[in-house]
């Protein structure tokens, strides 16, 4: 009777261990399993929507040296729209760091630190950085617009590279990308990448953002989903 209490007793924790190893494994599957290219990337777009915020990091690779463009910026994005964060802008052979807050539809800069003024991004070549968080309009949009639309590879990233993030390449045209930059023109490429959640971690774009640039990129990380919320980002 011992003996089959203990053979019980092995066979129940084996199962407990396949269950949970499951449970670990399901965590861990990509967005592509169950997913077609197109439905991952309308889940990556439902996400970012539906979250409080997120963290957002841009950065550059290609502006040359004298032509008048974003180099990079980073900050907080939430819904409703609304952006507080820095930006860094090449003008005229220099670089201007500025701070800048976005909501209702508003834009203030500070530049070299003279003190917040309402602007007209426009004015800079710039979009209203809260756009970037709008539902309709916003980056969110770019991942249903996308053309050309093709699953790639599964690789790691994130903190310790703990996450499985699904590659999706594809294209976008230029009126598409001037919300992120009002000159863009022509066609990009882009590439898109997405957690096993669903979250949008991770957007490069490649083409003509500028007249006098051939083609350049821009990268666009998304992280912290749901840390921020319009709590924090505030009219100065």
């Amino acid at each position: 009777m011992l003996t089959k209490r203990h053979a019980l007793t092995s066979i129940v924790l084996a199962a407990a261990l396949a269950l949970t190893g499951c449970a670990g494994d399901d965590k861990d599957d990509p967005i592509s399993k169950g997913n077609k290219p197109d439905e991952a990337l309308a889940l990556a777009k439902k996400t970012l929507d539906e979250t409080s915020g997120v963290k957002l990091a841009l950065t550059s690779k290609g502006l040359p040296d004298g032509v008048s463009g974003l180099k990079d910026g980073e900050g907080i994005g939430v819904h409703p729209a609304g952006f507080d964060g820095k930006f860094t802008a090449s003008r005229s052979g220099l670089t201007v760091p500025v701070d800048v807050v976005a909501l209702d539809g508003k834009v203030w800069m500070d530049i070299l630190g003279a003190g917040f003024s309402e602007v007209d991004p426009a004015d800079y070549g710039a979009p209203d950085p809260a756009v970037l968080m709008a539902e309709e309009g916003g980056v969110s949009d770019l991942l249903v617009e996308t053309g050309d639309l093709e699953q790639g590879d599964d690789v790691r990233g994130g903190d310790d590279n703990s996450e499985v993030l699904t590659e999706y390449t594809g294209t976008l045209e230029g009126d598409q990308v001037t919300r992120i930059i009002p000159s863009a023109e022509g066609t990009f490429d882009v590439t898109y990448q997405i957690n096993s959640d669903g979250e949008l971690r991770q957007v490069d774009i490649t083409g003509q953002f500028y007249p006098d640039v051939d083609s350049m990129s821009y990268t666009i990380k998304l992280t912290d989903y749901g840390k921020y919320d319009e709590s924090d980002v505030k009219a100065p």
